[in-house]
C-alpha cells in the first residue's frame, strides 16, 4: 500500500498535476516556510527594499541629466551624487540582509525536511521497504533536499527579486513613457508563452535526471554495503562497469537537461533584448523630434535594461525552479506515504502486570509482494507466560512470519494475533513492542561505540547498566580487551567483530531492554561450536523469567524447550516436546535424523 502510494501517485496524479501547475509541487514547502514567518518577512522586506533602491537609480540619472547638468551648478550635481551614494548604501545593507535571511531559511527548511522525511521513513511498515529501494530513498533524502536548499537559499530569492524588479521596472516604464511601455507590453506574450512551454519540458527532463541519479546511487549503496561479497565474488570489474553505465546515463540525462536550460535561457534573452532594442529605436526618434528629453529617454532605457535583465534572469532561474519542483514532488511523495501498519484510533491499554502470553487464533497471512502464496494458513497456538517454545521447520515454511506478525511488522489477513490478551492491532505499536526483545540472526550493529550499540533501543541507559548487561551476556571480557573498551567505535555493521561477539552484543542489548517476551531468530545458527557454547550461556541467562520463542534450524539448541512447534508449508503440523515428537515419527523425527545422523536422542 505504501509502495503503491509512492509509485502510483508519481505516475498518475503527479503527472496530471505537472500538466496543470508547472511549479505546483513547490506548494508542499509552504508549511515549512510558515514555521519561520519572521525570517520570511525579513527576507521579503530586505528583498523589496533592495529592489526599490535599484529602481530609484534611473530617476536620479534622469534628474542629473535634465536638471543638474543643464543648470551647470556643481551643488545640484553633488546633491544628486550624494543621494545616489545613500541609495547604494541602502542597497548594500538590504542585499546583505536578504542573503542572510534566505540562506538561513534554506538551511533551516532542509534540516526540517530531512527530519520529517526520515521520521516518516522510520515509521512506515516493512511492507514499504519490500518494494522500495533504500538507495533511491537515500538519494531523495540527500540529493533532493540539497537541491531544495540551493533553490530556497539562492534561486527563490533571485526569482522573487527579478520578479519584483521586472514588475517595478515595467510600472516605472509606463510612468516614464506610456507609449514606449505599451509597445513593450505587447511584446511580452511573444516572450512568455514560449518560455512556459519550454519550461515544462525542462522540468520533465530535470525529474528524469534526478531519477537516473537515484538509480546510480542505489546501485552504489547496495554494493558498497556488501563489499565483502562483491570482492569475494571477484565481481569488482563487472560492477564497476555497471555503475559507470548508470552514471553515464545520469550524465546523459543531465546533459539533455542542461542543453534545454541553455537553449531556454538564450531564447529568452534574445527575445527580450531584440524587443527592447526595437522599441528604444522608436524612443530615439521622439528625442530627435523634441517630443521627449534625453534624461527621460535615459531613464526609460535604464528601466528597460532592468526589466530585460530581470526577465532574462528570471527565465534562467526558471529552469532551476523547475528542477526544484521535481525534487519537492519526490519528497512530497515520501511525506504522503502511508504506513500499512498504524496505531488504532482508539488504542486499548494493557492492564495489570506484564505476563508475556502470546496467542495465534486461526491466523492466515500472505506477504504483499507475494499475495498468491500463503506464508501462514490457519495457524493456531498459544504460548503461556514464562514458557519456552521453539519453532522449527524447513526454510520458507513460515517461521519468521510468526515473528513478523507478533511484532506487527505486518497485519494478519485473517484471524487474530494476541499478546497478553489483547489483539496486537488494537494497541499502540510502541506499547506492543515495548514488551518484546528480539535477537535476530542478522545482527544490526552500527558505526558507533560498543556501549551505544548495547544501549540501542533503551533510551537513557547508564554505563553501569550497559556493563551489567554485557557481563550477563558473557561479552564483558572481549569488550574490555578492546583498545578503548566500551568506547571503542565499531565499523559499519560491526564487521570487525566475530559472529559470536556480534551475537553476544545483541544479547546484551536484549538483556538491557528487559522485556517480558524474548524472540530468538536463529541466534546461534552461524556460530562455531566454541562460540555457540558462549552464546548459549548468555541465552540461558537471558531466558530466565521470560516468555521465549525460538526459531532454530539446529535442533540441538531446542531440545530443552518446553514445547516445539513444527511448521510445514504455513501450517502447524506437529507440536510437543523433543522426546514426544521423536516418538511420534513425523517431520520432526526426519529433521532430527538428518541433523543427528540417525541418533535423535
Amino acid at each position: 500500500m505504501a509502495a503503491k502510494a509512492l509509485k502510483t501517485a508519481g505516475k498518475t496524479t503527479a503527472k496530471s498535476e505537472r500538466k496543470r501547475r508547472p511549479i505546483g509541487p513547490l506548494k508542499s514547502l509552504k508549511p515549512y516556510l510558515m514555521r519561520h514567518r519572521n525570517m520570511v518577512i525579513g527576507a521579503l522586506s530586505a528583498l523589496v527594499i533592495a529592489a526599490l533602491a535599484t529602481l530609484a537609480v534611473p530617476i536620479g540619472v534622469r534628474r542629473m541629466i535634465d536638471v543638474g547638468f543643464s543648470n551647470s551648478h556643481s551643488g545640484t550635481v553633488n546633491s544628486y551624487f550624494l543621494a545616489m551614494f545613500g541609495v547604494g548604501l541602502i542597497l548594500a545593507l538590504a542585499s546583505a540582509a536578504r542573503f542572510y535571511f534566505v540562506s538561513w531559511l534554506g538551511e533551516r527548511i532542509v534540516a526540517d525536511l530531512r527530519s520529517d522525511v526520515f521520521a516518516r521513513l522510520a515509521t512506515v511498515s516493512p511492507a514499504f521497504y519490500d518494494r522500495t529501494h533504500s538507495g533511491e530513498l537515500m538519494s531523495r533524502l540527500t540529493a533532493d533536499t540539497t537541491q531544495i536548499k540551493s533553490a530556497i537559499g539562492t534561486s527563490a530569492s533571485q526569482a522573487l527579486r527579478n520578479f519584483i524588479m521586472t514588475v517595478g521596472a515595467i510600472i516605472m516604464m509606463f510612468v516614464t513613457s506610456p507609449k514606449l511601455a505599451g509597445l513593450i507590453i505587447l511584446a511580452i506574450p511573444l516572450i512568455v508563452v514560449p518560455l512556459v512551454g519550454l519550461g515544462r519540458s525542462v522540468r520533465k527532463l530535470s525529474r528524469d535526471a534526478q531519477d537516473t541519479l537515484a538509480v546510480s546511487s542505489s546501485l552504489a549503496a547496495e554494493n558498497l554495503s556488501s563489499i565483502r561479497t562483491l570482492q569475494a565474488s571477484n565481481f569488482e570489474k563487472p560492477m564497476i562497469r555497471r555503475f559507470t553505465d548508470a552514471v553515464e546515463k545520469s550524465f546523459d540525462a543531465a546533459r539533455v537537461r542542461m542543453k534545454a536550460r541553455a537553449g531556454l535561457t538564450a531564447f529568452a534573452i534574445f527575445l527580450v533584448f531584440a524587443s527592447i532594442i526595437g522599441i528604444l529605436w522608436l524612443g530615439a526618434q521622439d528625442v530627435l523630434a523634441g517630443r521627449m528629453t534625453g534624461g527621460t529617454l535615459g531613464q526609460f532605457v535604464l528601466y528597460a535594461a532592468l526589466a530585460a535583465g530581470s526577465l532574462g534572469g528570471l527565465s534562467e532561474i526558471w529552469g532551476e525552479v523547475q528542477q526544484t519542483a521535481g525534487a519537492a514532488e519526490r519528497l512530497a511523495e515520501l511525506l504522503k506515504t502511508e504506513s500499512a501498519v498504524k496505531d488504532p484510533e482508539n488504542p486499548k491499554k494493557y492492564k495489570g502486570d506484564v505476563e508475556g502470553q502470546i496467542k495465534f487464533d486461526h491466523v492466515s497471512f500472505a506477504y504483499p509482494t507475494r499475495p498468491d502464496t500463503q506464508a501462514l494458513d490457519d495457524v493456531s497456538f498459544e504460548v503461556h507466560p514464562g514458557e519456552t517454545v521453539a519453532i522449527v521447520g524447513s526454510s520458507g515454511s513460515g517461521k519468521s512470519t510468526i515473528f513478523n506478525l507478533i511484532l506487527r511488522f505486518y497485519d494478519a489477513d485473517k484471524g487474530k494475533v494476541e499478546v497478553d490478551g489483547l489483539p496486537v492491532n488494537e494497541v499502540r505499536l510502541s506499547d506492543l513492542r515495548a514488551r518484546m526483545a528480539l535477537v535476530p540472526q542478522d545482527i544490526a550493529l552500527f558505526a558507533d561505540s560498543v556501549a551505544a550499540n548495547i544501549a540501542y533501543g533503551t533510551d537513557g541507559a547508564t554505563r553501569e547498566e550497559v556493563v551489567k548487561a554485557a557481563k550477563a551476556a558473557h561479552a564483558h571480557e572481549f569488550i574490555s580487551a578492546m583498545e578503548r573498551g566500551y568506547d571503542t567505535v565499531l565499523g559499519e555493521k560491526g564487521t570487525t567483530l566475530s559472529g559470536g561477539q556480534r551475537q553476544r552484543i545483541a544479547i546484551a542489548r536484549a538483556i538491557l531492554r528487559d522485556a517480558p517476551i524474548l524472540l530468538l531468530d536463529e541466534a546461534t545458527s552461524a556460530l562455531d561450536t566454541a562460540s555457540e557454547r558462549e552464546v548459549q550461556k548468555a541465552l540461558d541467562e537471558l531466558k530466565k523469567g521470560r516468555t521465549t520463542l525460538i526459531i532454530a534450524h539446529r535442533l540441538s539448541t531446542v531440545q530443552e524447550a518446553d514445547r516445539i512447534l513444527v511448521i510445514d508449508k504455513g501450517h502447524v503440523s506437529e507440536e510437543g516436546t523433543h522426546k514426544t515428537l521423536i516418538e511420534k515419527g513425523g517431520i520432526y523425527k526426519e529433521l532430527a535424523e538428518l541433523q543427528f545422523a540417525g541418533a535423535p536422542a
